[in-house]
């Protein structure tokens, strides 16, 4: 069995992986509470690591953490728990603590084939920030030990997989098999949710696909939204690193995000300032 983390491995496996969660601290306490100040938990969607005590407190703090990462509220926030009737726990104390919830990884991608193309973008999406679900009906095709923002699905039906792995998410086909990418093309847009579809062939299989699916009754605005051939055409080399350098500089030209950072972020100055002694507010020892 599993050894259980702690929770800053908790955090760094989360950091690792892209996967949103939400950091628990401890920061004050009165009268008798099952944990003292600086003790952290960690809480994602599915998992909990660590603990500040356990009972209806540390339930009802994972409640709201999950709601936050389902809604996609990241934030900082301070909360006060008494530890009386409410919470039903015996303590007779209260606890105030501090839920700070990340984002993890914005970027979504799902990969489907695992040829060698497949593999060196995998490769170089384990240096970045992305999440990535890599689908392929040959299980002997993906590597021992994915890298940890990697999440492997073998399927033998991956277009009938397609439309609820690929939901607002990006979308790239690089299989062995030219009948499995018309029929994820097909299912991908039928369904009509992926954020951009990217289909690896030449502008000859480009116009053969445009046909096909024309004829299959979609429009030619949905048939644009397959970028075919994929990757920058400034970006030389047939390669397999070579293609995937040149499909990962398309992704991240598409997927840029501006910066313009809201002009107040985090908990301000005076709800912090709510939790000092008045002796405590000015300035910081030097």
């Amino acid at each position: 069995m599993a050894t259980p983390l702690n929770w800053h491995q908790a955090v760094a496996l989360c950091e690792q992986r892209g996967e949103p969660y939400a950091l628990v601290t401890v920061l004050g306490v009165t009268g008798s509470v099952p944990r003292e100040p600086a003790t952290k938990m960690v809480i994602t969607g599915e998992h909990c690591y660590d603990t500040i005590g356990g009972g209806h407190l540390e339930h009802r703090i994972c409640q709201q953490a999950r709601e936050r990462l389902a809604k996609g509220l990241y934030q900082s926030e301070l909360a006060h728990f008494p530890l009386g009737a409410s919470l039903g726990q015996c303590c007779g104390g209260s606890v105030s603590v501090l839920l700070e919830t990340h984002p993890g990884s914005q970027q979504q991608l799902v990969i489907f084939g695992a040829g060698h193309v497949a593999r060196a973008l995998v490769t170089i999406l384990a240096e970045l920030p992305w999440r990535v679900t890599w689908v392929d009906p040959r299980p002997e095709q993906f590597p021992a030990g994915p890298p940890a923002n990697v999440r492997i699905h073998h399927t033998d039906d991956p277009a009938g997989d397609a439309p609820e792995l690929c939901n607002q998410q990006q979308v790239l086909i690089v299989t062995h098999n030219h009948h499995l990418d018309f029929e994820l093309c097909r299912a991908l847009l039928t369904a009509g949710t992926p954020a951009g579809i990217g289909l690896i062939g030449s502008a000859t299989k480009a116009e053969r696909f445009r046909q096909r699916l024309a004829h299959r009754g979609f429009s030619d605005t949905d048939i644009a939204r397959i970028r075919c051939p994929v990757g920058r055409s400034d970006v030389p080399g047939k390669r397999p690193m070579e293609v995937a350098v040149s499909i990962m500089a398309e992704l991240l030209t598409l997927t840029a995000q501006p910066d313009n950072p809201a002009s107040k972020r985090g908990i301000s100055w005076q709800q912090l300032k709510g939790l000092l002694p008045e002796k405590e507010t000015g300035d910081l020892p030097s």
